[in-house]
């Protein structure tokens, strides 16, 4: 029982800071792709694409972390390795393929590959940067 409730726990709290993330990468992807677009862009499908995407980051990223040993701090070390920037760059290709296909422009058009590569590159680009300032 135990074991269970732990299971729900942690799959509680992957979903809650999931959707934090997402919020804040879908702001800034809906704002990069309204202007990338010079269209409108439905906001609730950036952030299905955004929380897709994050949770997948999430999973991708701890993963590496307990493959490589590096779950507690110093966290360094991880930064470094050479699988966590392989995975870094499956992720921001699921990102890609994850805001092309679910974002769809107000007049049902689908945004462009490159409009979905360049909201994906500024969000990771700002991750890297808060992610500097934090580690």
């Amino acid at each position: 029982m135990n074991a269970l409730l732990t299971l729900v726990s942690t799959l509680v709290w992957w979903v809650l800071y999931g959707s934090i993330g997402a919020l804040l990468c879908a702001l800034i992807a809906w704002v990069v792709l309204r202007w990338t677009e010079r269209c409108n862009v439905v906001f609730n499908r950036v952030y299905l694409a955004c929380l897709l995407w994050t949770l997948l980051g999430m999973l991708l990223v701890a993963g590496v972390a307990a493959w490589e040993g590096h779950l507690h701090p110093p966290f360094r070390p991880l930064l470094a390795s050479g699988l966590l920037r392989w995975a870094l760059v499956v992720d921001m290709l699921v990102g890609v393929a994850l805001v092309w296909r679910l974002t769809p422009r107000v007049d049902a058009h689908r945004v462009r590959v490159g409009s979905a590569c360049i909201a994906v590159a500024v969000v990771m680009g700002v991750g890297f940067g808060v992610g500097t300032v934090l580690v």
